[in-house]
């Protein structure tokens, strides 16, 4: 069946694992160029890590606020108008004239760039029943993937065309996708049984209900922290003295982290045989010896490539038991 009769094909879930991937792929893009946009706006690097809490927090604010809305309109619509809107936002972000407005400009970019997650809930919806689980799987892969090859692909933009060029790049490809899957995806508007605001007052309510679903925000919660400060700890300690790495090199170790996509499709299957508890407290375990190592291996090039590996192999196996 077509798109148009409120199911994905095989090619709509392709270009949307791509175009999901490159959305969230925005928020972390930039790390390994943070030392260029500092020197640039002539401030120092630490002030300019807030870059990245602002696309932490408008993520935070996206999944609130923004993912509601799968409920409530068509995919033909809100998909391609998010992926717009995420384009826009990078293209603002190139212009932006001081560090605060960059900033501001990085809190749209981070709630915009939850059209992944949107992206994973109209699969959800629309795959076909008898294959749902592999349909989110190949969402959740490309996710991963964004993820992992971000700070690559950013570190090669940001030194061939400059962090503002890069943006711009992003902002184009970002833009491309929006086109791309546009004519692929249902028009159908799902059937809300609840109004959305309603919907934002219930959310309070099911998380106080919950134990488990609380353990689980929290879990997710600290992954998600630990992975960050890793990363970006790492991006500005490899740019200061006595490394000194441009951007594009401070980008090559994000490809450590690919083993962390492999471990994407095994965490699953691990689960399903040993358990959730036990798969995120072993992958918990891994990532938190690997962070350990990381705090005395950093003047060894291949130790830190293989600590960096065991780290986000451990976040993400935990992540997707979790």
């Amino acid at each position: 069946m077509t798109a148009q009769h409120g199911r994905l094909t095989g090619r709509a879930l392709l270009v949307l694992s791509v175009a999901a991937g490159s959305a969230i792929a925005n928020n972390y893009a930039m790390q390994p160029a943070l030392s260029v946009i500092a020197a640039d706006f002539g401030v120092g690097l630490a002030p300019m890590t807030a870059v990245i809490s602002g696309a932490i927090i408008g993520y935070l604010i996206g999944l609130v606020l923004l993912v509601p809305l799968a409920d409530r309109l068509s995919p033909r619509v809100l998909i391609p108008g998010q992926f717009f809107a995420l384009a826009l936002s990078l293209a603002l972000a190139a212009w932006a004239p001081s560090p605060d407005a960059l900033i501001g400009c990085f809190v749209l970019i981070g709630a915009a760039s939850t059209v992944a997650a949107q992206s994973s809930a109209v699969v959800g919806k629309f795959a076909d029943a008898r294959r749902r689980a592999l349909s989110m799987a190949a969402i959740s892969a490309g996710i991963s993937a964004g993820i992992l090859l971000s700070r690559f692909v950013g570190g090669l933009l940001a030194q061939w065309y400059g962090w503002r060029g890069a943006l711009m790049v992003l902002a184009a490809f970002t833009a491309v996708c929006g086109l791309c899957v546009l004519p692929l995806l249902p028009t159908q508007r799902p059937a809300a049984q609840t109004g959305y605001f309603s919907t934002l007052c219930a959310l309070p309510a099911l998380v106080r209900q919950s134990e488990e679903l609380r353990l689980r925000i929290g879990a997710g919660m600290l992954w998600f922290f630990a992975f960050n400060l890793i990363w970006v700890g790492l991006v500005v300690r490899l740019a200061a003295p006595p490394y000194n790495l441009n951007a594009a090199s401070i980008g090559l170790y994000s490809l450590a982290g690919l083993v962390g996509l492999v471990m994407t499709r095994i965490a699953g299957g691990l689960a399903d045989r040993f358990g959730n508890r036990r798969v995120i407290v072993c992958g918990l375990l891994c990532a938190s010896i690997a962070a350990g190592a990381l705090a005395m291996l950093l003047d060894h090039a291949p130790a830190t490539l293989v600590a960096l590996a065991l780290f986000d192999a451990g976040c993400f196996t935990a992540q997707v038991a979790n």
